[in-house]
């Protein structure tokens, strides 16, 4: 499919890669696409975006691109529309930032179809035990969460899937939970969380709750 395309149009994608590539990007989207035809002088592309003055204002094209991305996708208009009813987006961005970390709403480490239940454990678990660098041996708390509209059977089955991939790496259950508890309205999905415990932590989990969402040793 690739070679069918035209010189230039060729010349946009590989370009495209590489920006995504440079800016440790997962996929290849519009953004990317847009910076590579910038990049093609002479095209018909090019001709295209001279005539919304866009090559010009190359600079304030990528600022503009980097801001949307770290209000999570959302543009200057839709900041605009949501300012209308009185939410403040920067703000928000700010505090989310400021508790979590500059560049917390950029959009997620991947985008793909949806795949099997093991396919989908294993994409969301791997970069946790990554990061977490767990040995054989290791005892963790493991917690499948749904975001709301995810029905507990699903989350079962994904707790299934993250139980496999943990056996096989030597890696002990030692306590868990499974449900909807931390969510976003009626949103579809889920969340894994990873705490490797030890005899303090346990001792914790175990003491007795009385709560509205969580309940048990009372």
């Amino acid at each position: 499919m690739f070679e069918r395309f035209t010189k230039d149009a060729r010349a946009v994608v590989t370009e495209a890669v590489a920006h995504s590539e440079r800016a440790g990007a997962a996929a290849v989207d519009e953004t990317h696409l847009l910076l590579a035809l910038l990049d093609r002088q002479g095209s018909r592309g090019s001709f295209a975006l001279m005539s919304l003055g866009l090559p010009a204002r190359r600079t304030s094209v990528e600022e503009a691109l980097a801001e949307a991305r770290r209000r999570g996708g959302l543009s200057r208009a839709d900041a605009d529309a949501l300012s209308g009813l009185g939410i403040d987006l920067s703000g928000i961005v700010s505090r989310v930032e400021e508790a979590h970390g500059e560049g917390a709403l950029n959009p997620g480490r991947r985008r793909g179809q949806l795949g099997s239940a093991a396919e989908v454990a294993s994409q969301m678990a791997t970069p946790i035990l990554d990061d977490l660098g767990l040995e054989s041996g290791s005892r963790v708390l493991a917690f499948v969460n749904g975001l709301g509209g995810t029905p507990a059977i699903e989350l079962y089955v994904l707790y299934g899937e993250l139980s496999k991939l943990l056996a096989d790496r030597g890696i002990e259950v030692g306590r868990s939970l499974v449900g909807s508890y931390i969510t976003s309205l009626e949103m579809a999905g889920a969340s894994f969380t990873l705490l490797e415990l030890d005899s303090e932590l346990e001792a914790l989990w175990d003491a007795p709750v009385h709560t509205p969402a969580l309940r048990w040793g009372v």
